[in-house]
């Protein structure tokens, strides 16, 4: 998995959230209450365990995606992120958006939507002057070409339904500025441990979105041979992550045309 734990959203916020905002819930469907089933399972019996940053394997992750991200960014035109627009969807606690700060984005600018309010609230004490929904990432609450850049971490592969899918990606999309991007990190094969990951191949990256340049690379040492290596030596996972088929994810740039 990712540095930040998976995410997404759930459901349309009120209108006019301000700042710092988390709505109630309003709209529950079978696949958006299994989706918070399965978070809910993920913080409660692996949490910070698995995936905290005080792990290796975490840490290495993290640096990777950066490290990649950043160089995919400045590729794009879109870095450093001053004074840039910026939607985190599935935010979480707050960790990427974070990030993002460090990459000179303005607090102000950063906004982001989740599923879970609890999260919400961590990521809210964090980040007090971002604007952080609880909503639906099918029903985005912003207007059309609203930001520059859209990021999204492991949050496709948690969705299993493939219209909410389809849905996600169309808002993701419509609220995205002509010329900006979408950062996106997700799985690129399936979890075989866990039937609540579904990865999604370049081919269907494409087709969400249609009418987007996406450029992709693979990255991300499978987690079983990350796991023990990087206690122990990063050049050596280094040197495995170079082998094509040991990479679990896809790291992309998604530019919406002018």
């Amino acid at each position: 998995m990712s540095a930040s734990s998976p995410r997404t959203a759930l459901q349309n916020p009120a209108a006019g959230a301000g700042a710092g905002a988390v709505s109630s819930p309003e709209l529950a469907t079978p696949e958006l209450d299994r989706i918070r089933a399965e978070f809910a399972r993920r913080d409660r019996e692996i949490g910070d365990e698995v995936y905290g940053l005080h792990r290796p394997v975490t840490q290495y992750y993290f640096s990777r995606i950066m490290q990649t991200g950043i160089r995919g960014l400045v590729e794009a035109g879109a870095f450093p992120l001053d004074g840039l627009s910026i939607l985190d969807v599935g935010c979480g606690k707050g960790t990427w958006l974070l990030e993002f700060s460090q990459w000179g984005a303005s607090a102000s600018q950063l906004h982001g939507i989740d599923l879970d309010p609890q999260r919400l609230a961590h990521a809210r004490e964090k980040l007090p002057a971002a604007e952080l929904v609880c909503g639906d990432a099918g029903k985005l609450p912003w207007p059309d070409a609203n930001f520059e850049v859209i990021s999204q971490f492991t949050v496709f592969t948690s969705i299993l339904d493939l219209q909410l899918r389809q849905k996600v990606a169309r808002e993701m999309a419509r609220v995205l500025k002509p010329g900006g991007v979408i950062f996106w990190y997700d799985f690129r094969v399936n979890n075989p441990r866990n039937r609540n990951v579904r990865g999604i191949r370049a081919a269907e990256i494409h087709t969400l979105f249609p009418e987007c340049s996406v450029r992709l690379r693979s990255l991300t040492l499978a987690p079983p041979l990350a796991r023990r290596i990087t206690p122990y030596s990063w050049s050596a996972a280094r040197l495995l992550e170079t082998l094509p088929f040991l990479r679990t994810h896809y790291l992309g740039i998604i530019r919406k045309p002018l």
